[in-house]
């Protein structure tokens, strides 16, 4: 992986310039996304760049070139990395200019970066036997569904999480669950997939747009709305969805043991289906 793409050029990773008045190092002023990449090829490539530049809008950040040129940047940076099976990291910052809490009063070029990493799945038992998670109190801003830079909420979460030994921390505000450090939550009930509706609580993850497309396919019954802890503690099934890691059964909240049903393993195998099948219509 040894080729970045730095603004429109692709080069190499030691010529990469990074100014430590860039914003994105100052403030975390700046948004990213992340695109799964299967068999050299990016899944829904064209929604996580429509992603990123609405990101971009929301905290009034200018792309630097639209959405054809980005695609074709990002392809060639697939293919001179010659990556298979791994992730693509975007990253736009407002710029470099002199520190002040305002945006610069001065002409500021926005900056992006992008490099891409090769890495597999998780282990096998992690889809068949679940994992373990744990709930934290969601103590981010209220604009979650911007997909910034600013994630150290985040991150605190997941580290309370890895120090218990879980794979990830279930948030929620007061009583009601949101999302996951770095995930989506669904929940199954009596047949019926629930999951937080779409709104600035949470992050619209496309892996999370795909499993309601599944559902809708395979008659598969979605409620979009905001449930609390017991409901997930009392859910009949439930899981994580993430990019490029696909669907994750959660096993255990905290003490709570919950199954793994078939309507966790019918998503798995539907979105395994997609994501590695040959010539995906991702392009």
């Amino acid at each position: 992986m040894n080729y970045v793409l730095e603004n429109n050029q692709v080069v190499q990773r030691e010529n990469v310039k990074t100014d430590f008045l860039d914003r994105a190092y100052v403030f975390g002023d700046g948004v990213y996304d992340v695109i799964g990449v299967y068999n050299g090829t990016p899944f829904k490539m064209e929604k996580h760049i429509a992603r990123l530049e609405n990101s971009a809008d929301q905290i009034e950040i200018n792309m630097p070139y639209n959405q054809v040129e980005l695609k074709k940047k990002l392809l060639q940076l697939i293919e001179m990395n010659h990556l298979v099976t791994g992730f693509i990291y975007i990253q736009i910052s407002r710029g470099v200019a002199p520190r002040t809490h305002h945006f610069p009063q001065i002409e500021v070029s926005p900056k992006l970066i992008a490099h891409t990493t090769e890495t597999t799945r998780l282990p096998e038992n992690h889809y068949t036997d679940g994992v373990k998670t744990m709930l934290v109190e969601d103590v981010r801003w209220l604009r979650c569904n911007i997909k910034s830079l600013n994630l150290l909420p985040n991150v605190l979460a997941k580290e309370t999480a890895v120090k218990n030994n879980c794979f990830e921390a279930i948030l929620h505000r007061g009583e009601m669950i949101t999302e996951g450090s770095s995930s989506n939550v669904f929940v199954v009930k009596e047949n019926k997939l629930y999951t937080h509706p779409a709104d600035n609580y949470i992050l619209n993850g496309i892996t999370r747009q795909t499993v309601l497309e599944i559902c809708e396919k395979n008659d598969i019954e979605v409620v979009e709305q905001a449930f609390n802890k017991d409901f997930l503690l009392t859910a009949d099934e439930a899981f994580l969805s993430v990019t490029f890691l696909g669907i994750i059964p959660i096993r255990k909240v905290n003490e709570t043991t919950i199954e793994i049903g078939e309507v966790t393993k019918k998503i798995q195998d539907e979105l395994y289906k997609l994501t590695h099948k040959s010539g995906i219509a991702s392009l």
